[in-house]
């Protein structure tokens, strides 16, 4: 990702007439880089918003809710134990 300083220093060298390639080596970016900034000129990226990943505890959620409902005192380890054996496949730390 370049700077806009440096965004405006190659759109500058580039309306100067020089070549992608020269303006690669003044800059010390990859061709492909220049070239991907000089098509675009100075308009924003633009970035679109990720959908949400599953999750892995989703299928054990109301097991775990009804769990520590029952028993406020169980551990973390020992709730990852008990959905490990109900065929929960993530880390402890999930």
């Amino acid at each position: 990702m370049v700077t806009l300083g440096e965004l405006v220093m190659i759109l500058d060298l580039a309306r100067q007439g020089l070549t992608v390639s020269a303006i690669a080596r003044r800059t010390g970016r990859d061709r492909k880089t220049i070239r991907k900034y000089v098509e675009r000129g100075l308009e924003p990226p633009v970035y679109k918003p990720r959908e949400p990943s599953p999750s892995l505890l989703g299928p054990y959620e109301a097991f775990l809710r009804e769990r520590v409902e029952r028993f406020p005192e169980l551990t973390g380890r020992r709730l990852w134990r008990e959905v490990r054996e109900l065929g929960f496949t993530g880390g402890y730390s999930s």
